[in-house]
């Protein structure tokens, strides 16, 4: 019996709806097959108390949680060890936790250049003698991203005084601030698909020379490299407002180009009505 083209699109309704309830049924057992597999470090020491345990719930808040850094980016050793004793082996490189005067060099190993510029700050040559560390202002497991929300009240004054600290959290949080502003307007011309490399490039470099300043002590020098760093950020930011200006150029060309078709097409519809 011939099925009619109204009763197969009837059959295919039902059909397609079974097919897409069955693949959404099966999504979450393929997302859950996907994810990794815990390392034996966070499998282990997650089932401690304590001390012990501590670690790993610190650590899920961390920004190396959040970029995928786990203990032995730090430790080292095997986080794919059969059990505690080979992931924690000297032999395969387990470094445990360092002393007090070691945390720099520790931290180091990845933050090369920020290893540099602590060392050549204030704390830096109070190491050994009292001075902070790098777990001091940042935590250890619960590690901070990098921000001047570090510079605060509370935080500074555990060790002294924070008048100077102050000063220096002024001077740059506007060009912070600009600095973000810039990277947010580059971000969305990049997604429209526009030619911003070189733009971008330029403030990744105005950046990394800010934060260099982050572990600087000497107030007169972030004063006025904060100056320049703002200066040519304004060349960057003037980049930017001649795109916005070709952008927009091109947006009233457009829509006086649309305005005109749409006019051209109501004149032709009158003038064939008046001759019919």
């Amino acid at each position: 019996m011939r099925t009619s083209p109204v009763g197969r699109l009837r059959l295919r309704i039902p059909i397609g709806a079974l097919l897409f309830a069955a693949l959404a049924a099966c999504l979450p057992r393929v997302t859950a097959a996907q994810e990794p597999p815990e390392i034996v470090c966070i499998q282990c020491h997650s089932r401690q108390a304590g001390k012990i345990g501590e670690p790993v719930g610190l650590w899920r808040q961390s920004v190396h949680a959040e970029n995928g850094i786990a203990c032995n980016g730090c430790h080292g050793g095997d986080p794919k060890g059969a059990d505690a004793e080979s992931a924690m082996s000297p032999a395969r490189g387990f470094l445990g936790a360092p002393k007090e005067t070691d945390i720099p060099a520790f931290c180091g190993k990845c933050h090369v250049g920020v290893l540099k510029d602590y060392l050549a700050s204030a704390h830096g040559q109070a190491l050994g003698s009292g001075g902070p560390t790098c777990v001091t202002c940042h935590g250890n497991h619960k590690v901070l991203r990098a921000s001047l929300d570090l510079i605060n009240e509370k935080d500074c004054s555990r060790c002294h005084g924070f008048d100077r600290a102050r000063i220096i959290r002024d001077a740059m949080v506007k060009t912070e601030s600009r600095i973000v502003a810039l990277d947010k307007r580059i971000q969305t011309y990049k997604d429209q698909g526009a030619d911003v490399d070189r733009i971008e490039k330029g403030l990744f470099a105005i950046r990394n020379r800010f934060h260099t300043l982050f572990h600087d002590q000497d107030v007169d020098k972030v004063w006025e490299e904060s100056v320049r760093i703002d200066a040519e950020l304004g060349k960057l930011d003037g980049a930017l407002k001649a795109m916005d200006e070709t952008q927009h150029r091109r947006k009233t060309a457009g829509a006086v180009a649309i305005a005109g078709a749409l006019l051209a097409a109501a004149l032709l519809y009158l003038i064939r009505k008046s001759y019919d």
